[in-house]
C-alpha cells in the first residue's frame, strides 16, 4: 500500500510541475513528454494535424492518438482518463459536437486547473473536468459511451481496479479506446521497482498478454489491438537502473517496450451491479 501511495505521489508531483511549467509558457513537448527525463519521445508530431487539437492543451504527454480509433459519434458521452490539460477532451468534443458531452478526470489538481482554464477560454460548456483517481472514478455507473486514455493507465499502481472502473462506467455496449505502454515480456525487477520510472511510463508497463487478460477479466469483449509500434529503450535510460549483467540479460531477452492502442467493448446485455457517483 505504501509503495502504491509513493508512486501516486511521485506521479502527481511530476505532472503538477509540468502543469506549472505550461502555465508559465515554458513547457515544450520535447522537454517534458511522457518520460520524466525527456530522453524518450513517444508521441512526436502525431497530433500536428488532428482536428480539434488545442495547442495550449497539448503538452506532449501521450504515446498515441486514441481518438483516431475510437469511432466517436455526435451526441456521445466521452470520458478521458488522465486528461491532463485537456487536449484529448477537446479533440473528442470536436467529434461529439455541441450535443455531446466530454468528461476529463485527472488526479493532479494543477492539471485540472489548466484544463478548466483552457475550457473557459474556448467557451466550451459541454466539457467538464473532475479531480479523481482512475481506480475510484467520480463517474456514475453505465453513463459513458466511450472511455479514452493516453499514456496514463501504465502509471496506475492498481491496474485490475482501474480496468474494473472502466467497465463499471461504460454503458452496456459502450467501448474503450486507449493508447498505452506495454511490454512484450516481463521487465527486470530493478526497472519495475524504480518509482521515478512510473512517471516516465516505463516501470508500470505490463506484459501485453497480461494487459489483455485483465481486460477480459473485468468482462470486456471484442478486444483488439488497432495500432502497435516499438519504443526503443536506449542504454542511457536503462544503465542507471541496471548493472552490466542485468542490462545484458534484458537485451538478450528480446523484450521490447510498445506503444499500443487498444479497443474493447462492454457487453450489450449483462447483469451487473455497481454504484452511482
Amino acid at each position: 500500500m505504501r509503495e502504491a501511495e509513493a508512486i501516486r505521489a511521485k506521479v502527481r508531483a511530476k505532472y503538477a510541475a509540468i502543469a506549472r511549467a505550461a502555465e508559465k509558457g515554458c513547457c515544450e513537448p520535447k522537454a517534458v513528454g511522457c518520460c520524466a527525463d525527456g530522453s524518450l519521445d513517444m508521441i512526436g508530431d502525431a497530433y500536428r494535424d488532428v482536428e480539434g487539437r488545442v495547442p495550449e492543451a497539448d503538452l506532449g504527454l501521450g504515446c498515441g492518438v486514441p481518438t483516431r480509433h475510437a469511432g466517436l459519434r455526435p451526441g456521445e458521452v466521452v470520458l478521458d482518463l488522465g486528461c491532463g490539460a485537456g487536449n484529448d477532451c477537446f479533440i473528442a468534443r470536436h467529434e461529439v459536437g455541441s450535443g455531446g458531452r466530454v468528461i476529463g478526470v485527472d488526479a493532479t489538481p494543477e492539471m485540472i486547473a489548466r484544463a478548466r482554464a483552457n475550457a473557459r477560454k474556448l467557451g466550451f460548456d459541454n466539457v467538464e473536468f473532475r479531480l479523481g483517481e482512475i481506480e475510484n472514478l467520480p463517474v456514475a455507473d453505465a453513463s459513458v459511451d466511450c472511455v479514452i486514455s493516453n499514456c496514463v493507465l501504465n502509471l496506475v499502481p492498481d491496474k485490475p481496479r482501474a480496468f474494473a472502473e472502466i467497465a463499471r462506467v461504460l454503458k452496456p455496449g459502450g467501448r474503450m479506446c486507449v493508447s498505452d505502454i506495454a511490454a512484450t515480456g516481463p521487465l527486470p525487477e530493478p526497472l519495475r521497482a524504480a518509482v521515478e520510472l512510473y512517471v516516465g511510463c516505463i516501470a508500470g508497463a505490463l506484459p501485453l498478454d497480461d494487459y489483455l487478460r485483465l481486460l477480459e477479466a473485468v468482462g470486456l469483449e471484442e478486444i483488439e489491438i488497432v495500432e502497435r509500434r516499438p519504443i526503443p529503450l536506449p542504454d542511457s535510460v536503462l544503465a542507471p537502473r541496471l548493472d552490466a549483467s542485468e542490462l545484458a540479460a534484458f537485451r538478450a531477452s528480446g523484450a521490447e517496450l510498445l506503444s499500443v492502442t487498444l479497443r474493447a467493448r462492454r457487453p450489450r446485455s449483462e447483469c451487473r451491479k455497481g454504484r452511482g457517483v
